[in-house]
């Protein structure tokens, strides 16, 4: 038999932190938009070299291409 989920519960705990992640991204875009670094539909993207998404220091983020964002590794071995 099987058991019904806790959406509730599942929000909570699992996707709460994805979207404060995603909006600290969002955010690090928005103020480099501000700043004059990138511009809509320009290919770029912030890369945050620790991988850590909350941490919008500038000696934290740089802008890099889409590709070279997207194929850097994102674990540490």
């Amino acid at each position: 038999m099987r058991k019904n989920r806790d959406y509730d519960k599942e929000y909570k705990t699992y996707h709460k932190k994805h979207l404060k992640d995603n909006n600290a991204r969002h955010r690090a875009r928005y103020k480099a938009e501000k700043e004059g670094k990138v511009r809509v539909g320009d290919g770029k993207e912030i890369d945050h070299q620790n991988n850590n998404p909350r941490d919008n220091s500038p000696s934290n983020t740089k802008i890099m291409s889409r590709k070279a964002n997207r194929s850097r590794p994102r674990r540490k071995i």
